[in-house]
């Protein structure tokens, strides 16, 4: 049996601006089949405005919609996925429309403030406490997901090595605890 696959969904910026990634990707890597996808190429974004304004107006003006049918068409086979910023959202609702999803971990996704169903799987959720648009209380009481906040981080926590070293490490020891992977 292969490694279990890991997808990576990047934050809106896409691969351009995500050297960042490299942090997960090289200490998850032994473990896991990595799949990353730029959420720019996926949602079908056009970048030749590379300006957060702009690209985040694509994303909320269909790019994530069509960003959730290509992750869907393309990811037929079961995995956790991982996921930064608006490449959440893309996650969740991937996970909604039939992505088998054997976990979400979502880090800075606060577009999910906006939704009211979920998805059928674990879910984990990271915020920095600074990040002024995380989901409230009383979306995370109605949804019934524990918040996990990082103190004294804003949005951008995820993009620091530090993060990026202990979620991984996280991510590599649940995986190895949960029984159902045991080497029997």
């Amino acid at each position: 049996m292969g490694k279990p696959r890991l997808i990576i969904l990047s934050d809106l910026w896409g691969g351009e601006k995500s050297s960042w990634v490299d942090f997960y990707s090289s200490m998850l890597d032994d473990c896991f089949e990595i799949h990353y996808y730029d959420c720019c190429t996926l949602g079908e974004i056009d970048t030749s405005i590379y300006e957060e304004q702009s690209l985040h107006r694509q994303f909320v003006n269909g790019g994530i919609e069509r960003a959730v049918n290509a992750l869907c068409k393309k990811e037929t086979k079961e995995g956790i996925v991982l996921a930064f910023s608006i490449g959440g959202t893309i996650g969740w609702r991937a996970g909604r429309l039939g992505l088998k999803a054997q976990k979400l971990i979502a880090v800075s996704s606060s577009r999910l403030r906006y939704e009211t169903t979920q998805p059928n799987c674990p879910i984990q959720l990271y915020y920095g406490d600074k990040d002024q648009n995380k989901p409230d209380n009383s979306w995370f009481s109605r949804m019934k997901i524990k918040e996990q906040l990082v103190l004294n981080e804003g949005h951008l926590l995820y993009q620091k090595k530090e993060f990026a070293d202990q979620l991984s490490k996280k991510i590599k020891q649940e995986w190895l605890d949960d029984d159902r992977h045991a080497i029997r």
